[in-house]
């Protein structure tokens, strides 16, 4: 078993095309294996770089989560707005990114409620912070969810109270 293990490195003409901002820098990349593109976890987003077509970056605050699946290898991630994209990756065991891709969703949030919704499930209101640092609220819930109901509104718009009032946050 060798003492190294060689950890994809995301090529330096793809490092400089993202064009980061001086406060951010490169955490982790990943190759994805289908078309030889990358996935880059930085401090402020999450980019992707598809070897053909158009690249995508989202602030870590516009991802929900993340899932790994080992058998394919992939990771999907989920986006606050309910879809979802599945990226195939060249790396079986893609440890150092999968732990800094959550870290990075996890640092944005600063508090979360849950509020069960009859009829509907549960729906996560969640207080998170955008890569400038302002504070924004999200309500994440599934398509059974009907914002237009009164009593849904009423639910939601408590739980958005209670989760900016715990963060010091007035209305």
């Amino acid at each position: 078993m060798p003492l190294f293990t060689r950890r994809p490195t995301l090529p330096d003409a793809l490092r400089r095309s993202l064009d980061l901002p001086a406060r951010d820098t490169v955490l982790a990349a990943a190759e994805l294996g289908a078309d030889g593109g990358w996935l880059v976890a930085t401090r402020l987003a999450l980019h992707v770089l598809p070897a053909a077509g158009d690249r995508l970056t989202r602030s870590w605050s516009q991802v929900d989560r993340g899932t790994f699946d080992p058998e394919v290898p992939s990771i999907t991630v989920h986006w606050v707005t309910g879809d979802a994209d599945e990226y195939v990756l060249a790396d079986p065991r893609p440890a150092r990114f999968t732990q800094t891709f959550r870290e990075r969703v996890q640092s944005s949030v600063v508090h979360v409620q849950n509020v069960q919704v009859p009829g509907a499930g549960t729906v996560r209101v969640a207080l998170r912070r955008d890569p400038d640092g302002t504070l924004l609220t999200q309500v994440i819930g599934s398509a059974q969810v009907d914002l237009a109901d009164p009593g849904t509104v009423a639910l939601v718009d408590a739980a958005e109270r209670e989760v900016r009032a715990a963060a010091g946050l007035r209305d």
